[in-house]
């Protein structure tokens, strides 16, 4: 018998106006007016997403930082209470368990968000790893509802509504405010490539949802002037491959390391020990045999995952991992691993579609001109 569907705080609200879809056993929106329309909501103005499926956890005491600094990668004793780092946590052969974000809350408290379907997979590598350190791990996941708030005119949305002057708090860096008079915590971070905020609505468990569907109003509300639209899955999925980031369970998973993934920046090896520390020396030491590449077709046809990879010779040289059309290029875009001795910038390659070969190129990431679109764009549209 199959497992009863979850659902976040703002299912009520997302059955009247979205298409739903089952995503890692949540029900949850696909689409409201339709992924393209929201795709350039966010690109060109603004856009809200239920991010609520996402797990939470905190973790505090004496010894969360030495622990952190055990079960990651990434270094989190450079970071200052209010700021946040990506990262990712590694098995012992350094495969990828998961990719998130840590935020230190205070000097000996911190939280992490994991990707949905990774939600108990996470806690419990968390909980095995605890050995004797002095640490107390929480998940509150139904306790907390999350949105994100993306696009270039996301602060001047949230602005409306907000306490706090949003323009003094940097890229992954955090603060508590107040959201329509409701307690929030607020992050400038995303999945989309774009300027935003991912929020955290403290006190908003399941069986009370109210505080979360009043914020969610009070921001579509806000943001009218300014051309919001609430966006489902579809959008964030074309968003976050436009920009480059991986999707666990396609880009990276526990057979992918964080360096074959182009992930390397978040490995921290001059740490006294990690779990994965060792295997990933030794992979940099000696270079990844394989590499994430973004492919941009130039001839016909939609890449999807799985789709195969060939040179010019007609030689299978690799796979897609993910795959879409790009609603903002008007053309299809797709990233897999090459062997890292082809996985060069303008090298010209072949995707299989269908029973044909299409002609594609490796490029570099983001797809699109990051002096016109995302977070570094250098004007406002």
């Amino acid at each position: 018998m199959a497992a009863e569907a979850k659902r976040t705080q703002l299912y009520e609200t997302h059955k009247k106006t979205a298409s739903l879809t089952l995503f890692a056993g949540f029900e949850m929106p696909l689409l409201y007016e339709g992924i393209i329309a929201e795709h350039l909501a966010v690109r060109n103005n603004v856009g809200i997403f239920d991010i609520s499926h996402m797990g939470r956890v905190t973790i505090s005491g004496a010894d969360a930082e030495r622990f952190l600094n055990y079960v990651i990668t990434n270094d989190v004793s450079k970071l200052t209470s209010n700021s946040a780092q990506y990262s990712v946590m590694c098995n012992e052969k350094g495969g990828i368990i998961d990719d998130f974000v840590v935020y230190r809350l205070e000097a000996e408290k911190f939280m992490i968000v994991f990707n949905a379907s990774n939600r108990k997979k996470d806690y419990d590598w968390i909980v095995k790893n605890t050995k004797t350190l002095s640490v107390e791990i929480k998940d509150v996941s139904d306790d907390v509802a999350m949105f994100a708030v993306q696009g270039p005119k996301a602060e001047k949305t949230l602005q409306a509504i907000s306490t706090t002057d949003l323009s003094k708090i940097e890229r992954f860096k955090c603060s508590p405010s107040r959201l329509a008079d409701v307690d929030v915590f607020m992050a400038r971070t995303g999945y989309t490539g774009e300027d935003g905020f991912e929020i955290f609505v403290w006190d908003s468990p399941l069986a009370k949802p109210d505080k979360a569907v009043k914020l969610w109003n009070a921001i579509l509300d806000a943001g009218k002037a300014y051309g919001i639209m609430p966006c489902g899955l579809g959008a964030r999925d074309t968003l976050r491959l436009e920009a480059g980031l991986c999707l666990y369970g396609n880009d990276i998973d526990e057979n992918t390391t964080p360096l074959e993934a182009g992930l390397g920046f978040v490995v921290k090896l001059q740490k006294e020990d990690f779990i994965g520390k060792a295997a990933l020396a030794a992979q940099k030491a000696e270079g990844p045999k394989r590499k994430r590449v973004a492919v941009k077709m130039t001839g016909e046809g939609i890449p999807r995952s799985g789709f195969e990879l060939y040179d010019e010779n007609s030689v299978k040289i690799g796979q897609l991992t993910s795959g879409t059309f790009s609603p903002l290029l008007r053309c299809g875009i797709g990233m897999g691993y090459l062997p890292a001795s082809l996985a060069q910038e303008g090298t010209h390659v072949k995707v299989k579609i269908r029973d044909k070969l299409a002609d594609a190129t490796i490029v570099s990431l983001p797809f699109y001109d990051p002096e016109k679109y995302g977070f570094r764009r250098k004007s406002a549209p």
